[in-house]
């Protein structure tokens, strides 16, 4: 049950940063959301195997959490845009 809140907690954050990745919009707006959809599918499709072969609901919870866990990663490194300061965008002083 603990590895399953888990899930629950780690994909609540997934969730949350999706959405503001989806919330600015542009390209990598729309390439996150064809990602997020493909993504949805394997994972399932994975797990739906899984039970057919007798894996454990541990094993796939396990599983899920690997999925999500890189999705984290993936995610995690957003910028707001903020005091971010790209190669040659700096002025010059005169």
């Amino acid at each position: 049950m603990f590895k399953f809140m888990m899930l629950a907690v780690e994909a609540n954050r997934v969730i949350a940063l999706r959405t503001m990745k989806l919330m600015r919009g542009g390209r990598s707006g729309r390439r996150e959301a064809k990602l997020m959809v493909s993504e949805k599918i394997i994972a399932a499709s994975e797990a739906a195997v899984s039970l057919i072969v007798g894996t454990s609901t541990d094993k796939i919870i396990q599983r899920y959490r690997h999925h999500v866990a890189r999705n984290a990663k993936r995610l995690g490194g957003l910028k707001t845009g903020q005091n971010r300061v790209t190669k040659g965008t700096r002025r010059r002083r005169k």
